[in-house]
């Protein structure tokens, strides 16, 4: 895997777990949307099942919430790996399990996407990876119209801002917009209006659209128009979407805790109790009452 490979190399160190219990690891960026160019960085993303005591605290007999807050593995980032003998640099984000199945479970953009990537851009994959890439869509909801209009939103700002320095500069003085800033842009605004219609997601769909701008050939007028068109169907498919308002918790957390047994085995009532439909449904009556 490409992590161990760079490890032996002294290229990067993480903690150790991570070199034997990453369960998936896909290159995103330009890669994942078919943009490329001869000086695209690669984008690493992956997501790990750190310690079983990280994941259940309580097995360290750690009461959460009480006393000095332990430090749990969340994430591994590291910028700017410059691999000098391949001419290649790399930009790496790891997350443990957990964080990354509550980013998804929010459709954030940059975390969902990497489960939709094409099989070119999917580095290492094990059974615990396929599991989660089978169930995919069991994250998609409606919610997902306001992380893709934020973010979207967000790239729009950052692409008509002034404030640039060298090539950037020189392409917002020649453009009107900063052609990077406005390509991700659109990109989020047709993947979100994707999703909504159809409960699918396919990061390439659009490459050439999204090539057309980076080179400059879309006046900041036409770009406008665009965004603003996009912005309607995005709203009205949200009205009409047959997705559902919110994320099915209770099925997520199943998914997570099948991905977690197949990696450590059976969890046994002393690592995490299981509830029975009975108690599960006292439990809603009992939310119900107090309500």
């Amino acid at each position: 895997m490409l992590l161990e490979k760079l490890y032996d190399r002294n290229l990067i160190r993480p903690p150790k777990f991570i070199l034997t219990n990453t369960h998936y690891l896909v290159i995103t960026g330009s890669y994942l949307y078919g943009m490329t160019t001869e000086d695209s960085d690669r984008d690493i993303v992956g997501i790990c099942i750190p310690n079983k005591d990280d994941i259940f605290p309580h097995l360290k007999n750690e009461i959460v919430g009480f006393g000095k807050e332990k430090q749990r593995f969340n994430e591994w980032i590291l910028h700017h790996v410059e691999d000098k003998d391949n001419k290649t640099n790399y930009d790496f984000t790891i997350y443990s399990i957990v964080k990354y199945f509550n980013l998804a479970m929010q459709n954030n953009p940059n975390t969902l996407e990497i489960l939709y990537a094409p099989q070119n851009c999917v580095l290492h994959c094990t059974q615990v990876g396929n599991m989660i890439r089978e169930n995919r869509k069991m994250f998609l909801h409606k919610g997902s119209k306001f992380k893709y209009l934020g973010y979207s939103y967000s790239q729009f700002n950052k692409a008509k801002s002034q404030t640039r320095v060298g090539k950037r500069k020189d392409v917002v003085d020649t453009y009107g917009y900063d052609l990077k800033f406005m390509s991700h842009c659109i990109r989020l605004l047709d993947q979100g209006l994707q999703i909504l219609e159809e409960g699918d997601l396919d990061p390439q769909r659009e490459r050439e659209k999204l090539k057309s701008i980076r080179r400059g050939e879309w006046s900041f007028e036409q770009v406008q128009e665009y965004f603003n068109m996009k912005e309607k169907q995005v709203e009205e498919a949200y009205t009409k979407s047959s997705l559902p308002n919110c994320p099915d918790e209770e099925k997520i957390k199943s998914l997570l805790l099948n991905c977690l047994e197949h990696h450590f085995g059976k969890l046994d009532e002393k690592v995490i109790s299981k509830v029975g439909e009975a108690e599960k449904k006292l439990e809603e009556i009992r939310n119900i009452l107090e309500k």
